[in-house]
């Protein structure tokens, strides 16, 4: 589940809300061991998202760095890259 959170610091652009929620989504999921929680639940998943998030976005306009920011497209290509060095295609026979 985790595999989808990405790091979100030092991009330009920023990132945007729907990023952070998206990540903070993954980690209430992988924390909480549900990928969708039963109705009982939905209340105190939700609102842990929210907060998750409202303290992510906290986190990222604090952090400071001395690095110029990454490119998406640029950090987006490497990703693909190592991708298919890790799976790499079978040869046709």
């Amino acid at each position: 589940m985790c595999r989808n959170i990405r790091p979100l610091h030092n991009f330009a652009p920023e990132a945007t809300s729907q990023e952070v929620h998206d990540a903070a989504l993954q980690y209430v999921r992988k924390v909480s061991g549900m990928p969708k929680p039963s109705q009982a639940n939905a209340e105190v998943f939700e609102r842990a998202v929210a907060e998750i998030a409202h303290v992510t976005e906290h986190l990222l306009a604090d952090l400071v760095t001395s690095a110029p920011p990454k490119d998406r497209e640029v950090e987006r290509e490497k990703a693909r890259t190592r991708t298919a060095k890790r799976f790499p295609e079978p040869s046709a026979s």
